[in-house]
């Protein structure tokens, strides 16, 4: 079976911005980031990004300059040994009230479907926010709350409504500890 590993992208991968992220040079990647992401295609895991980009549908950036930061993003797994099999966003504004927009999970399904899964259920949804989570959960995956970009702020509230979702400082963490869960072959989520 595959194995599949979604990350949300700003605030997981990289530094997050209230201003939007507009260009590759305002693109910040986390130190460990593209480490983790090598080492989770070397433990067999897919790695695909679903990412809420409503800068697009507010006329901050256009498409054409996101797909040159997704570029880069790819570029610099590559360098770093590990592979982003997609990469899917939602360049819609909160108010159009799409599906693909997390904490909808319409990104993840269309990530199921283009990947080949036949579901979700022993794949893993990475976010640093409540919607995220949502979406994971909406989608039948596994979820993991990174404490990096806004993760901090919804930790109480994941814990609550959430309680097996766990709780990681930052993309390395989740990957450790996953990966070692594999090896124990303990899935059991705390």
């Amino acid at each position: 079976m595959k194995k599949l590993v979604i990350l949300d992208r700003d605030g997981v991968i990289n530094e997050d911005s209230d201003a939007y992220i507009k260009s590759v040079e305002e693109w910040h990647p986390y130190p460990t980031a593209f480490s983790a992401i090598a080492r989770l295609g070397a433990a067999g895991w897919t790695v695909a990004v679903a990412t809420n980009q409503s800068g697009v549908g507010r006329g901050y950036y256009s498409e054409d300059t996101l797909a040159v930061i997704h570029e880069s993003m790819r570029e610099r797994a590559r360098l770093a040994g590990g592979e982003i099999a997609r990469i899917l966003h939602c360049p819609h504004r909160p108010e159009v009230g799409c599906e693909c927009r997390k904490p909808g999970p319409g990104m993840l399904l269309q990530l199921q479907r283009e990947l080949d899964m036949p579901s979700l259920g022993e794949s893993w949804m990475v976010g640093d926010s409540l919607r995220d989570i949502q979406a994971g959960i909406a989608a039948g995956c596994h979820t993991a709350l990174v404490e990096t970009g806004k993760g901090q702020r919804y930790i109480d509230q994941v814990r609550s409504a959430f309680p097996s979702t766990w709780i990681c400082r930052d993309l390395d963490d989740f990957v450790t500890r996953l990966i070692g869960d594999q090896i124990t072959g303990d899935q059991s989520q705390s």
